[in-house]
């Protein structure tokens, strides 16, 4: 396993504490991963969670932009200022901080959900909510991706 597929729904336990999905867990330890960091998504009610990989592309963007720049500043802010380090326990749990509750909604359960490189955490009813709309957001936009993955036919 060498990328965060899939989604699972886990509960919270009294302490705050949820486990992170065993796939998701392997994926971390192939990775070597050592520290999960964690930061709110600007677009969605969901906790984007990875290891440096994470940290490494928010960088790369704001190597492009002149460091004496507002964008530059506003994006160092959203990324070291607003980020927080995720702590694992020995079972492979983290706990629901307010950092997450607050901007996700999470209460007693949590949705596991994978983006490749990273995973995010959802309250499940928020994201069956956005997973629904995003179906049909891709249904409707399906005639024009497979026009675009189609070979050009020539006239004989």
């Amino acid at each position: 396993m060498d990328r965060f597929l899939s989604s699972y729904v886990h509960n919270v336990d009294a302490k705050g504490r949820v486990s992170i999905p065993s796939s998701f867990r392997q994926v971390i330890h192939n990775r070597g991963i050592r520290e999960l960091f964690a930061m709110r998504s600007l677009s969605q009610p969901a906790i984007d969670v990875g290891g440096p990989e994470l940290m490494e592309h928010y960088e790369k963007r704001m190597e492009a932009v002149d460091p004496f720049s507002d964008l530059y500043q506003e994006l160092a802010i959203y990324a070291y200022g607003d980020g927080a380090y995720l702590k694992t326990d020995s079972e492979g749990r983290i706990l629901m901080t307010d950092f997450i509750r607050s901007h996700t909604g999470i209460t007693d359960r949590v949705t596991f959900v994978g983006v490749k490189n990273s995973f995010q955490l959802w309250a499940p009813e928020r994201f069956e909510a956005f997973r629904g709309a995003l179906r049909e957001k891709l249904r409707e936009r399906l005639p024009s991706l497979r026009g675009a993955a189609a070979p050009v036919e020539t006239p004989e």
